[in-house]
């Protein structure tokens, strides 16, 4: 099996020995770089070619959510997950919407990080739906107008099936689970959500389910 190759970046050199040490335990895990700040994290990115990066969130000279911006506008970009000290703050919600796969709390256990990693190497979102209702209620505000007005008019672009598959991601299924509730194959649900993110300009899962919350989708259908 080809290991995940993994880019650690963080500005305390504590914790990334301690990331280090702990992810190296894993033999499906390949640390192949580290960072103490987003200003090197491109440069690394172009050496090493990692699969992961783990973001840290806060850092002096260039942040994650900075970092992570300019590397998931490029092409083949690696998958993101954001560190972060709180549960809702509004840099770790910012960094979510440029396409961050999703974020762990630096007090999580070891072996949840490195789930956490393994799943988000797979495609998986590492977000629950509870989650996501905690960041959009800590970023509500003044803006929650625009952002709905705006999300409605992009999600009118999905067909009826398109937003029901939208809505069922929004509301953390997986893809076996959406298969079950919609009467189709798992496979038909993969096109469906390839044809989501396309249609909509988005990188993963997780910006689905930020979107169909700021159109107000999951209140209509009571969640």
């Amino acid at each position: 099996m080809t290991p995940i190759r993994l880019l650690l970046v963080d500005d305390d050199p504590l914790v990334r020995a301690g990331l280090s040490f702990m992810m190296g335990g894993a033999d499906d895990l390949e640390i192949v770089g580290e960072a103490a700040d987003g200003s090197e994290v491109e440069a690394l990115v172009d050496r090493t070619r990692p699969d992961v990066v783990l973001m840290d969130i806060r850092m002096p000279t260039v942040d994650g959510l900075a970092a992570t911006e300019r590397l998931r506008s490029r092409k083949d970009a690696p998958q993101i997950i954001v560190l972060t000290t709180f549960h809702a703050d509004e840099q770790v919600l910012r960094a979510l919407r440029a396409g961050a796969a999703g974020f762990v709390l630096k007090d999580t256990p070891p072996a949840e990080i490195i789930d956490a990693v393994r799943r988000v190497a797979a495609g998986d979102p590492v977000l629950s739906p509870i989650v996501t209702r905690q960041l959009m209620a800590h970023a509500a505000g003044t803006s929650a107008d625009i952002r709905r007005t705006s999300a409605r008019t992009r999600v009118a672009t999905l067909n009826d099936r398109e937003r029901e598959v939208a809505v069922a991601v929004g509301q953390g299924r997986s893809n076996a689970e959406i298969g079950t509730e919609l009467f189709m194959s798992v496979a038909t649900v993969k096109t469906h959500v390839s044809r989501i993110l396309a249609k909509l300009d988005l990188n993963n899962r997780v910006q689905i389910a930020l979107l169909t919350y700021d159109a107000g989708l999951l209140e209509e259908d009571g969640h």
